[in-house]
């Protein structure tokens, strides 16, 4: 029985610069949710019908997603590398509405902060759509998955 699913996932280290505690919390908020659920099924037929569950490693090389898949026994599966160029200005706009939700938190009205968040997720919804399409043909994630994996890319493209 399939079992298209990421058992693990890890972060390319070397990437990340810095990051912030709301950053940080981020992080481990969708590492967390992204173990408890998802879906994530790559297009290859592996020669021994390995179908899952994967372990994923992610990074970012000269401007490239890369997408490490290893079996559950960390045996490797494959690499993955996808252009971020479509993805790039989704970044820096989810980016500046986070620095704008952060900074609500802390001054804003109730009402203030909601019409940030409502932009927030939607910039965000708009990248896992985008995320999805870039992974067409090679990997198929459902939008929880795609939202998760998008804030995990952002956390790779955080600079000091």
């Amino acid at each position: 029985m399939a079992n298209h699913r990421i058992k693990d996932i890890k972060l390319d280290e070397r990437t990340i610069v810095w990051r912030s505690a709301d950053v940080e919390q981020e992080r481990r908020i969708a590492i967390y949710d992204l173990i408890e659920e998802n879906s994530f099924r790559p297009h290859r037929d592996y020669p021994d019908g390995y179908d899952g569950p994967y372990l994923l490693n992610l990074g970012v090389e000269e401007g490239r997603l890369v997408l490490d898949l290893a079996r559950e026994d960390g045996s490797r599966l494959e690499t993955l590398i996808l252009s971020l160029g479509t993805l790039r200005r989704p970044i820096k706009d989810y980016f500046a509405i986070c620095d704008s939700y952060y900074d609500a938190i802390r001054h804003a009205s109730p009402s203030q902060i909601e019409t940030v968040d409502m932009a927030r997720r939607g910039i965000h919804n708009d990248a896992a759509e985008l995320l999805r399409e870039r992974l067409s043909g090679k990997i198929e994630v459902d939008f929880d998955t795609a939202r998760r994996l998008f804030t995990l890319i952002c956390v790779l493209h955080i600079r000091a």
